[in-house]
C-alpha cells in the first residue's frame, strides 16, 4: 500500500484531495466511490490511459479530463490497490499487474 500512497501523492491528489472526495462539480470522489467500485476495469483503464468523456459517481455527472501519467502496470496495479481501500473502500480483490497488462487502448 505504501507505493501506492506514493504514487496517489505523486499524481492524483491535486484533484482527488488528500481525503479522496475529489472537487465537487469538477473530479470525482474516489472515497465511497460507486463508479471505482462497481467498474475496475474501466477505473484501471482511466488511471492507466486516462480519461475523457462523462462518467456518473455516487449519482453526480462529471465531465472532466484525467490526463495521462505514463505509469507502468506496476504502478497502475499500486495506486489501483491503494484507493480501492482507501476512504471507507474496501476492496478484497487485489488488481493484479497481470490484470493491468491485460487492459488495452
Amino acid at each position: 500500500m505504501k507505493r501506492g500512497s506514493d504514487i496517489y501523492q505523486d499524481f492524483c491528489i491535486t484533484c482527488h484531495m488528500g481525503n479522496g472526495e475529489g472537487l465537487a462539480g469538477a473530479f470525482p470522489p474516489l472515497a465511497k466511490s460507486d463508479y471505482l467500485m462497481n467498474h475496475r476495469a474501466k477505473s484501471i483503464h482511466a488511471i492507466k490511459y486516462g480519461l475523457q468523456g462523462e462518467i456518473t459517481v455516487n449519482g453526480k455527472k462529471y465531465n472532466g479530463l484525467m490526463a495521462y501519467q505514463g505509469l507502468t502496470d506496476e504502478e497502475v496495479a499500486d495506486v489501483m490497490n491503494y484507493i480501492t481501500n482507501s476512504w471507507g473502500n474496501k476492496n478484497n480483490m487485489m488488481v493484479t499487474v497481470k490484470e493491468v497488462s491485460e487492459i488495452k487502448k
